[in-house]
């Protein structure tokens, strides 16, 4: 009889990856940022944040007891902004505590971890006994097992689950865990997989029927609303204005210029700020899951002796396009400052 797990861990152990730099025994806090980080997000991107965030910030004690001005720029560029707010939060409450969660109903208490978050933390984090439900795991069982469900339904989900859970083993839980979202992130990918090389081809459904490609089930995208808006830059020298953004929603805590969502509001404003010769208008296009975003910034030059007036005004800090990047600032304002640069 096909045992799944015993072929998962199989090819774990020759073809999976060991040397990721959260796979550490004895840290669950490296685990934690790294699950967080994963979310919606390659391995390949989070790469590139991991180490220097793990570097400024080596324990949970350290993300606990910052201030969220020096957690933001460690996040800046990897999106969904929302996740960082919440682990920052959670490590403040850990920290509190003084010990991390000890069972899965502790870690899903915490903002921002849900249950497939959490069986990770408890399978990968502690070495315990944890069962995960992310995007590889759903498109392995479901193309493993031929299911063409939609699994956005929660009852299809809810099945999914005991699926999951009746397969996950006690043995090499955290071994199976990792076995089982590396086959679905190299072998077993959304698009093009690899089933040549997969350990499961001989008994998976899917590619018996010739299903691969066409599971998991997949809702007809809808159109992603465009969007414009003007965006106000304001030079002195080597200066732009910028504002820090509001805790909660887009771009939440990070450095940004002024945004005016209609072209009537931008003249009013600038007539208030004695803003009246423009220099230049860039345009930028940069995109979001539920939307696309057009940007025009209109570029203002003021003088030196402008500059208090208008940061008292604008409730802003004058920073050069540097010193912004370092402070924070979402990607769609690297790509503002590198357009303006040209």
């Amino acid at each position: 009889m096909f045992v799944f797990s015993n072929a998962l861990l199989e090819w774990f152990d020759v073809h999976g990856r060991h040397d990721l730099p959260w796979q550490t025994a004895d840290d669950p806090y490296k685990v934690w940022v790294s699950e967080i980080m994963l979310q919606q997000t390659q391995v390949k991107t989070v790469l590139q944040y991991f180490e220097r965030f793990i570097q400024r910030f080596p324990t949970v004690q350290d993300l606990g007891t910052a201030s969220w001005d020096e957690v933001a720029p460690y996040w800046a560029g990897l999106g969904y902004y929302a996740r960082a707010r919440n682990l920052y939060k959670a490590a403040g409450m850990v920290t509190v505590q003084g010990h991390f969660p000890a069972t899965l109903e502790e870690w899903m208490a915490l903002p921002g971890i849900g249950r497939s978050t959490a069986g990770a933390l408890m399978s990968l984090g502690l070495r315990q006994y944890g069962v995960i439900m992310d995007g590889n795991v759903k498109r392995v069982l479901a193309r493993f097992f031929a299911i063409e469900d939609d699994l956005s339904k929660s009852v299809h989900e809810r099945a999914l689950w005991q699926l999951a859970e009746q397969l996950c083993p006690v043995e090499r839980n955290h071994d199976y865990t990792q076995a089982i979202m590396d086959l679905g992130a190299t072998i077993c990918t959304p698009k093009k997989p690899l089933c040549l090389y997969c350990p499961m081809q001989q008994h998976c459904k899917a590619h018996q029927q010739g299903l691969e490609n066409e599971l998991p089930f997949k809702k007809a995208k809808k159109p992603v609303p465009v969007r414009s808006a003007q965006v106000l830059l304001i030079q002195a020298d080597a200066e732009w204005l910028w504002q820090q953004r509001p805790n909660s929603g887009l771009w939440g805590g990070l450095w940004c210029l002024p945004i005016i969502e209609t072209e009537h509001e931008l003249e009013q404003r600038c007539q208030q700020l004695g803003l009246k010769s423009v220099i230049q208008k860039v345009r930028i296009s940069h995109s979001f899951t539920h939307f696309t975003w057009q940007l025009e910034a209109v570029i203002f030059m003021v003088e030196p002796d402008q500059q208090e007036h208008l940061s008292l005004e604008l409730q802003g800090s004058w920073m050069s396009p540097e010193a912004a990047i370092h402070a924070g600032i979402p990607t769609a304002m690297k790509k503002l400052i590198s357009t303006v640069n040209l």
